[in-house]
């Protein structure tokens, strides 16, 4: 039979975790236990256990936006008030990981995941920095592999926000904000990519535009967009579209089993349980 919304997410009433900040984003599941997530304008990134309240745990965080978690386990944070993608080291300090293309500096690093061999891709576009157009001159998709250099992919895209990996890592995906789709880019071995072709197209009469995305176990797409949080079969099935009180930006699956979807809203954190497991961070 074919796949329902219900069957993924069996219940579509989220859970109201906390409220009263700034604009929340990036969120990311680390394993010991722990959810982090950043409050942009608030300079900071903040540290969840459930059943407990959100705590400060890096501030300032250089208007942090998307977080994630390198193979080994360090933090790596997108940084808008930085301008830099940068990595918690030793000393507890975050330090630069990159900060310039070609010379000039980044726009403001947006979204991030990392690859199974160490490589790190990004998006780049101007939130952080508006009105301001930046030195690059477009809006960019970038690599950062591990020997420190960096490569971009994609300089065609009007407003490139989220991104995640196919479980196979051969297909990046990459959401078009101004452009409400998502696009799917094939990698090739060396991990440069190929023609896109849309795969997701949120233009739709609601208010917002894609913003984060993470797949579960099975390849299905789940992505903040028009309206809330849209569910999307490895068949590119739009399935539907759970709502919350607030428009999400983001989201990570989490808890023990990696079962709960945390997801970042506005000036509030919520949560809803699914049935199918998300792909462990590290």
């Amino acid at each position: 039979m074919p796949v329902t919304l219900t069957d993924l997410v069996p219940n579509q009433t989220p859970v109201t975790i906390a409220e009263g900040f700034q604009f929340t984003e990036g969120p990311v599941w680390h394993p010991d236990g722990y959810l982090l997530f950043s409050d942009i304008p608030a300079d900071t990134i903040y540290r969840y256990v459930p059943g407990g309240v959100p705590e400060p745990y890096i501030c300032p965080s250089g208007n942090s936006n998307g977080l994630t978690f390198d193979r080994e386990g360090r933090l790596v944070a997108c940084e808008h008030g930085g301008r830099r993608v940068s990595r918690r080291g030793a000393s507890g300090d975050m330090e630069t990981l990159v900060d310039q293309h070609d010379g000039k500096r980044l726009n403001s690093p947006n979204d991030i995941v990392v690859h199974s061999g160490g490589a790190i891709f990004f998006t780049d576009p101007p939130y952080g920095i508006d009105p301001d157009p930046g030195e690059q001159g477009f809006n960019g998709v970038f690599r950062l592999d591990t020997d420190g250099s960096i490569a971009m992919l994609s300089q065609s895209m009007n407003r490139p926000n989220g991104l995640a990996l196919s479980i196979d890592e051969t297909v990046l995906y990459v959401d078009d904000s101004r452009n409400r789709h998502v696009l799917a880019y094939p990698l090739d071995s060396s991990l440069g990519v190929g023609e896109p072709s849309v795969l997701v197209d949120m233009d739709v009469d609601a208010p917002g535009g894609p913003d984060g995305m993470k797949l579960d176990s099975q390849g299905n797409l789940y992505v903040t967009g028009p309206g809330g949080l849209w569910v999307t079969t490895t068949g590119e099935e739009h399935l539907g579209t759970v709502e919350f009180p607030q428009l999400p930006a983001n989201l990570c699956f989490g808890g023990a089993s990696l079962t709960t979807i945390y997801v970042t809203a506005r000036t509030g954190l919520y949560s809803i349980d699914v049935n199918v497991t998300g792909i462990p961070v590290f």
